[in-house]
């Protein structure tokens, strides 16, 4: 009898597992009629990854709650026609350099350099055809870890106003450990700055519930880097102790979101900061944030080698897109956590350095592990 059972729990569990695939299928063409795929990563325990080289975009990612429901954790639309027209850069691949430049304005070894405008009057997020607009050559690859897509861009010197030509490559993997991994490398051929990304829009509850603020949020970082009206760094890293922005312990995202500081008041209000992480020395991996939301048990650990992560709590979405299924998203109802150096580094000497020269290779790891409980 015991061994009767133990075949039947064996033949359930085989049942239900996954055999790891990656499919392809055309996702239409770009207004200047290049074509567009998207791929579908399947794991061994049947999450889902639906990867677009149309900006390295993560389109849906369906991982299951505690009862083991598959449900789509990040925010989108259902065709590229969305994201060319109206894109917040819901689940892009962000460069040549994540988050804001004062002004588009930096300095490298005695040039100045001017970059596109795009945000008020700074740079942000590569500029006005950043790679999250890029159609990437894509390679599907089947590894030991899981499913995974390689994708590779090569942006010429002057593109959006950057020095030197970056040969940059961004590898998916859907982990059998249902992480989403994401492995950055670039070259160059003149000393230019990188700070790469990725910037998917999450609500374990689900794309298109209406609010993250119940979501339970730590991040192990003693310190932010505070902002002016602009949404640049003034240059201080300001400690979290007694403020807002202290996450050290789980705690609600909404809990103070709508604290009098006046850093909580710039913009439509809310998270949308740089977090001074303790990142090791040797760039090995650390943990930037945990996540977990009540109703579904989805749990979110963020895994990165980068020394900064920007929290954002969907502060400038309005109720005006309709994504997926044609659900609108509303204020607050997603969230993002964005591993990079921090913003505007160029321009401050006391923060870490995205400096890339000639024979050196930009290395960045980020890592999206969901689990439930």
């Amino acid at each position: 009898m015991r061994i009767s059972l133990f075949l039947l729990v064996v033949t359930m569990a085989a049942c239900q597992a996954a055999v790891p695939e990656i499919s392809r299928q055309s996702f239409g063409r770009t207004p200047d009629g290049q074509s567009v795929e998207l791929f579908t990563l399947t794991n061994k325990r049947g999450a889902v990854a639906k990867i677009t080289n149309y900006g390295g975009i993560v389109v849906s990612l369906e991982v299951p709650d505690r009862d083991g429901k598959q449900g789509d954790v990040v925010l989108g639309y259902d065709n590229l026609a969305g994201y060319i027209k109206n894109n917040p850069y819901f689940g892009a691949l962000i460069g040549r350099y994540g988050n804001r430049i004062a002004k588009g304005r930096f300095t490298l070894d005695g040039k100045r350099h001017q970059l596109t405008i795009n945000d008020g009057p700074n740079h942000l997020h590569g500029g006005k055809q950043g790679f999250d607009k890029v159609v990437w050559k894509a390679t599907p690859e089947m590894t030991p870890a899981g499913p995974a897509l390689r994708l590779t861009t090569t942006s010429p010197d002057g593109d959006q106003g950057y020095p030197g030509t970056l040969e940059v490559t961004a590898v998916y993997t859907l982990t059998n450990r249902n992480e989403l991994r994401v492995d950055f490398s670039a070259t160059t051929d003149k000393p230019t700055i990188v700070n790469l990304t990725h910037h998917s829009y999450f609500n374990l509850a689900g794309a298109g519930s209406p609010t993250i603020l119940d979501h339970k949020l730590q991040i192990p970082a003693k310190a932010y880097t505070p902002v002016d009206s602009t949404l640049i760094p003034t240059g201080e890293i300001r400690n979290v102790n007694s403020t807002a922005f202290d996450f050290l312990k789980p705690t609600t995202i909404g809990a103070r979101i709508g604290n009098a500081d006046p850093q909580l008041k710039l913009g439509p209000g809310g998270y949308d900061h740089n977090w001074v992480l303790k990142t090791k020395a040797d760039g090995r991996l650390a943990l930037a944030a945990k996540v977990y939301e009540p109703s579904s048990g989805r749990t979110l650990e963020v895994l990165t080698t980068e020394p900064g992560m920007q929290f954002y709590s969907g502060n400038f979405l309005d109720g005006t897109i309709k994504g997926k299924g044609g659900k609108a998203y509303p204020f607050r109802s997603a969230f993002c956590l964005e591993p990079q150096h921090f913003p505007d580094s160029p321009n401050h000497a006391n923060f870490p350095s995205t400096v890339l020269r000639p024979g050196e290779t930009y290395k960045n790891t980020i890592i999206y592990r969901f689990g439930t409980k």
